[in-house]
């Protein structure tokens, strides 16, 4: 989930359409409206869509609380996101309902390694003002 280096970075319009979307997948998944059972013995998280420029794109960045199974969540996910796109449709009023992707969420991975990291003896030896 890095951006490029000569990446801009997204619009009002990316970040608003992008919320909007990340609503409607967390009260999609929160009540249970996806009838597949590995999706439905997990509690998912949706902490980011980022949407592409064009607004055609939402790439939806999921993560099972607890992180089991996240691959074969994000697989599951893939076979239903025709029926999620019509179900955010329902939800989001927008001109044209952008194309929807799954990824794993890794920014509680890449956290918990910068907290490992800054809780090193080497970076508290650099730290310190002694």
């Amino acid at each position: 989930m890095t951006r490029d280096k000569g990446a801009k970075p997204p619009s009002q319009r990316q970040l608003k359409v992008g919320e909007l979307v990340r609503h409607a997948l967390a009260d999609i998944f929160s009540r249970g409206e996806v009838v597949d059972e590995v999706i439905v013995r997990h509690s998912l998280t949706v902490p980011e869509v980022r949407m592409s420029p064009d607004l055609k794109l939402a790439t939806a960045y999921v993560m099972p609380l607890g992180g089991g199974e996240a691959d074969e969540v994000v697989a599951h996910l893939q076979k239903h996101k025709r029926f999620l796109r019509g179900e955010v449709a329902k939800r989001v009023s927008l001109k044209f309902m952008p194309e929807l992707r799954f990824k794993q969420d890794t920014s509680f991975e890449t956290s918990a390694r910068i907290d490992e990291l800054l809780a090193s003896p080497a970076v508290a030896r650099d730290l310190d003002d002694d």
